[in-house]
């Protein structure tokens, strides 16, 4: 747990050393130009609660969320191709209640409805501290420490740098163990684009 914490304290950090990056809508070019620094590799920072698991075992409990994104790591000269090319994510979920916390890497497409409405969708990998076997009540048998993991968002950019993202999120091994309950979260995330 003490290790999560500082991993995911690690990756917040990260974020104020970030300089501006582009938020344009999507077919917006995202070179910069004359006299403009080249972008940072990070280009946003999310925090967020969620509700953990609602209807399995550790329900009625909260998770702290924390995410940051890379930048696009190339475009295409046609702009309708750069909605094929993901960002990086790094985050993690910290459980208030001592259930299940994670830690996930992966990629992200977003895809922009309107210039203040997107979408995400999102797949990669997470590791956990939770159980992975049959246990007693209030907690989920994984069956897996390391999980998938994909989750979806619907968010409204409020701001040039602001979003809220209305998020849900699974977590589990696909059947590649004997146990597969897997977790779904549910929650609110607050982002800023530099």
């Amino acid at each position: 747990m003490n290790r999560l914490l500082a991993m995911i304290g690690g990756v917040l950090a990260l974020g104020p050393a970030a300089q501006a990056a582009d938020l344009g809508p999507v077919g917006s070019p995202t070179a910069p130009g004359p006299g403009q620094a080249q972008p940072a590799f990070l280009s946003e920072v999310r925090l967020g609660l969620s509700a953990h698991d609602p209807g399995g075992p550790e329900s009625g409990t909260a998770n702290l969320t924390g995410e940051i994104l890379s930048v696009r790591p190339f475009t295409f000269a046609n702009p309708d191709l750069d909605l094929l090319v993901p960002r990086l994510h790094l985050g993690g979920s910290l459980n208030f209640s001592g259930r299940t916390s994670f830690a996930y890497a992966g990629l992200t497409w977003t895809f922009d409805i309107t210039p203040s409405i997107f979408i995400e969708g999102s797949l990669g990998g997470a590791v956990h501290n939770g159980e992975t076997d049959p246990i007693p009540a209030h907690h989920d048998a994984l069956g897996c420490t390391a999980l998938f993991r994909e989750s979806g968002s619907l968010g409204v950019r409020v701001s040039e740098n602001w979003s809220v993202m209305a998020t849900v999120e699974h977590l589990s091994n696909a059947g590649l163990c004997s146990n597969n309950r897997g977790l779904t979260n549910v929650g609110l995330r607050v982002g800023y684009t530099f």
